[in-house]
């Protein structure tokens, strides 16, 4: 079985540019996501560098069965992951009781469950290979989210299960890291209704800047990698602020970008 680097969400944004990153040192590559265009097109640049062609699966991760899919096509590829990056996942901007309930439970199963399920799917075979598993969450992760309150959540627990994961695994050889991106330029933003206000463009870092420090990290075997000084600092001087006044400070931010 040929080890591979299987990596979500790769069609676009700081999945593409780490499947990028991945193979310019010399991983092979497994990409999942929901346009086949855009993996081919991603494939076919990553061979004309001169590295192997990844391996390409449109396959919509919010299915129940996606991880199920997604394992019986490295088992009839010949592959198996040597590393898993979980990128895949959206977010939906507004109050949580006014949005749209299904597409709020399918945000729950692509950014928790899917990610879990993929997270412990291939342990042995990560820990054979001497692996890991990526999970991308968010400096959100750290924050209450009135206004993206199931999206602020569901990074939380990214967060949360990455540590005890990276803790548990690593008497198997297995490292686990969780990167932490502030606000990235990419298609996130329209597809969650989120504005870019004067913050978050402070904040900001570049897809292929992200996936560069989530490599170095994960490669070094970091629990948590948060990516940016200003985020960093930010992360840092959050335990000293009461959580009643994130709420306020949070929310009244929330409501002003509606405004406008």
């Amino acid at each position: 079985m040929k080890p591979v680097t299987l990596i979500t969400g790769a069609s676009a944004g700081i999945g593409a540019e780490l499947a990028r990153v991945f193979a310019a040192h010399g991983h092979e590559l497994f990409l999942v996501a929901r346009r086949e265009d855009r993996l081919i097109g991603l494939a076919d640049e990553i061979a004309a560098g001169g590295r192997p062609r990844p391996a390409v699966l449109a396959l919509d991760l919010e299915r129940r069965d996606a991880p199920a899919r997604i394992a019986t096509e490295l088992m009839a590829r010949g592959l198996e992951a040597a590393n898993v990056v979980n990128n895949a996942g959206f977010g939906l901007s507004g109050a949580a009781a006014d949005l749209d309930r299904d597409e709020q439970l399918g945000m729950i199963d692509l950014n928790i469950r899917t990610l879990t399920e993929l997270s412990l799917a291939f342990v042995d075979s990560l820990a054979r290979n001497r692996g890991g598993i990526l999970n991308v969450a968010s400096v959100v992760a750290f924050l209450p989210g009135p206004g993206m309150a199931v999206y602020y959540a569901t990074k939380a627990y990214v967060l949360s299960f990455s540590e005890a994961l990276h803790r548990e695994l690593d008497g198997r050889g297995v490292r686990v890291t969780v990167l932490c991106p502030g606000p990235v330029p990419t298609e996130f933003q329209a597809r969650s209704g989120m504005r870019v206000d004067r913050v978050a463009k402070l904040l900001a870092l570049p897809a292929d800047g992200v996936a560069q420090i989530g490599y170095r990290g994960f490669m070094r075997g970091k629990r948590v990698v948060v990516a940016g000084v200003l985020n960093r600092l930010a992360v840092w001087l959050l335990p000293l602020v009461p959580h009643a006044l994130l709420l306020r400070v949070l929310g009244g931010r929330r409501r002003t970008q509606a405004r406008s």
